[in-house]
């Protein structure tokens, strides 16, 4: 009785996963933040953001100051009060990544690129309803030679201890999470073709992330990755083992890319042959209270690559053989604490992708 009370809590009530952001075993040298000052005039950083050599990563939640808003900075500027400070993030390639100031830049950026009027002044109402090339000359000298401070984190940092202070500037209204926060720290071609895969249709219905703005997806196809390539060498928290490798392969080449991201579709689709609505998710003997899990999207795919059926060997395949085998798999208690319980803990990743290797070995 007790064993399928637990069974039964454990599907209704399964443990959240612990995404803290924790600094890892880094020598006490190595903690150090390496930083720069700068003082940039307006029309500098307006040229810098044109030529890319500072650029402002697309985070999920985009820009969303009101015109309002904008204008009373841009008020700001012209009434010489202190503009808070910028902090860039230095990329291997010398760019400059923003990791806290995207509203305030994007602001400044559309104004004097005429793509609002100014509205809702307090001190100057004079200039309501004017453009940036409307405004008298005068006024435009003096807004483009404002200097804002910024703060360049360099590229010397450890980058857990970047991450770390990202983290700790995350202070707007709608905090990121970890996936948007590794989206702007560790910007690169992998992360957007990640992007890419997290938009397809057939990812997004199986994985319950049809209406994902919080880049979910992005980061279970992160893991996937990940793990493939570093299984061997995993170590808790997930969240800095992810880090890790974002950091590392952000000059990826394109054709590694390519590869893993082939790697990922034929996979996705064997998932799908194999396993149809089911795959990735669990269900109970109705087979109706199905529910998207992390855990078993890593054992199946990883399984899935690791064994690597071919189509023709999973078309022959009885389908509900397969789900009817997958429900015993799941009243097991042993394995199914491994996709509920402790799920990132090392001996728990393992230990779940070797047991359900073995079990789709039986299927084959």
């Amino acid at each position: 009785m007790n064993n399928k009370s637990t069974l039964l809590a454990n599907k209704l009530f399964p443990e959240e996963e612990n995404y803290e952001y924790e600094v890892y075993d880094i020598p006490p040298e190595k903690r150090k933040l390496i930083t720069e000052t700068y003082d940039f005039t307006v029309s500098t950083i307006q040229e810098y953001i044109k030529n890319g050599h500072i650029t402002i990563p697309n985070f999920q939640r985009g820009y969303v100051w009101n015109r309002v808003q904008a204008s009373r900075l841009i008020e700001s500027l012209i009434i010489q009060c202190p503009i808070p400070v910028i902090y860039l993030s230095q990329n291997a390639n010398e760019t400059l990544s923003v990791i806290d100031g995207n509203q305030r830049l994007t602001s400044i950026n559309l104004f004097i690129n005429n793509e609002f009027p100014l509205t809702g002044l307090a001190t100057y109402p004079e200039l309501e309803g004017l453009t940036y090339e409307e405004l008298d000359p005068r006024f435009q000298r003096h807004i483009i030679n404002r200097t804002i401070r910024c703060i360049a984190i360099l590229k010397d940092t450890h980058p857990q201890i970047k991450f770390d202070v990202f983290e700790r500037l995350n202070t707007g209204s709608v905090k990121l999470n970890s996936q948007e926060l590794r989206h702007g720290v560790y910007t690169s071609r992998l992360i957007t073709k990640i992007g890419e895969l997290a938009s397809k249709s057939l990812f997004r219905k199986l994985t319950s992330t049809t209406n994902d703005k919080r880049m979910k997806g992005d980061e279970m196809i992160l893991r996937y990755f990940t793990l493939l390539e570093r299984l061997d060498n995993y170590e808790k928290p997930m969240s800095v083992f992810l880090n890790k490798y974002a950091e590392d392969n952000r000059n990826m080449p394109q054709e590694k890319i390519e590869e893993l991201a082939e790697n990922f579709i034929q996979n996705l689709n064997k998932c799908h042959l194999l396993y149809g609505e089911y795959a990735f998710k669990t269900f109970d003997e109705s087979r109706k209270r199905t529910k998207s899990n992390t855990a078993l999207f890593d054992a199946q795919m990883l399984s899935m690559n690791n064994l690597n059926p071919s189509l023709e060997q999973l078309e022959t395949i009885n389908k509900d053989l397969v789900i009817n085998k997958l429900l015993e798999l799941f009243q097991q208690e042993e394995f199914y604490n491994t996709l509920t319980k402790g799920t990132t803990d090392k001996r728990v990743v393992w230990k779940r992708i070797e047991d359900y290797t073995s079990f789709l070995e039986d299927l084959l």
